[in-house]
């Protein structure tokens, strides 16, 4: 990976148990930055898969400790907007400052949309598209009243461009929420100049995509569905990308290297979007 740096800043990091927000912990610390790594260390009733535990989450603690940087671990719910005004209070409590928010936290289930129930509907809703607000609205207010700018750096999804035929209507909403409001913050936050954008990843080999498939076989991947919305991966076809690669993204677009860049949402697809 280049050799961004991040010295002296501090990089607040949802999700990050495992999978894409723990290697997204672990490489804002190789490259300089302090971590807050926040994650909800207990499961939820419609997500057929184990979250994060708090196990894990210490275990980033330790990778991050392991760079030379320090680390504050949080167990909270991204979509409950009490816990993330306390974690974004207990951040700066901390390290005296945030200066990139990685809104990686997410949740999958899987439900025809006639079929689904509210309650599987409204748990993702709530984590993938109000959590990513409510981290972006306090650690906005954050960046608003330190003045002088700040990063945030939303996930989206593949999911956030198409339609894809899994029984996946309340994720690919969250995803596609996910780009517009990654937009509209782009715009209204360009004047304190933070930079707003998004990540698009395909299928991404960590916990939430194992524990899918686990639930609920190879039609998480399914063949017949990607006729119509384009393979997962042009390069390999069935092999899913490693969490470091989207994790580059993260970094450059965290980095001055990208200050001229908000409001995109960057594909890290394989080209499953090329179609």
């Amino acid at each position: 990976m280049p050799e961004y740096d991040f010295s002296g800043k501090v990089a607040f990091v949802t999700g990050a148990a495992h999978g894409q927000g723990r290697s997204h912990a672990q490489h804002y610390a190789k490259h300089g930055a302090d971590v807050v790594a926040l994650d909800i260390n207990h499961n939820k009733d419609t997500v057929p898969y184990d979250l994060g535990t708090s196990d894990e989450l210490d275990e980033t603690a330790s990778l991050v400790e392991d760079e030379g940087q320090e680390a504050l671990t949080v167990e909270a719910d991204v979509s409950d907007e009490a816990e993330v005004e306390a974690a974004v209070e207990a951040a700066i409590d901390e390290f005296g400052r945030i200066d990139i928010l990685a809104n990686n936290a997410g949740i999958e289930s899987m439900a025809e949309a006639t079929e689904m129930d509210e309650a599987i509907w409204d748990e993702l809703i709530d984590t993938n598209l109000k959590g990513v607000w409510l981290c972006a609205k306090h650690v906005g207010k954050h960046f608003i009243d330190r003045g002088d700018g700040g990063k945030i750096v939303n996930t989206a999804s593949v999911s956030g461009f198409t339609g894809i035929p899994l029984g996946n209507a309340h994720y690919i909403s969250a995803k596609h929420g996910v780009r517009g409001l990654t937009k509209t913050l782009a715009l209204e936050l360009a004047e304190y100049d933070v930079n707003v954008n998004a990540v698009a990843p395909t299928a991404i080999d960590t916990p939430m995509v194992s524990g899918m498939l686990e639930a609920y076989g190879e039609e998480v991947l399914d063949e017949g569905g990607s006729a119509l919305s384009g393979p997962f991966n042009i390069f390999d076809e069935g092999a899913m990308l490693e969490s470091r690669d989207i994790t580059e993204a993260y970094l450059w677009l965290s980095s001055d290297a990208a200050r001229y860049v908000t409001g995109i949402t960057l594909p890290v697809d394989a080209g499953f979007l090329a179609k």
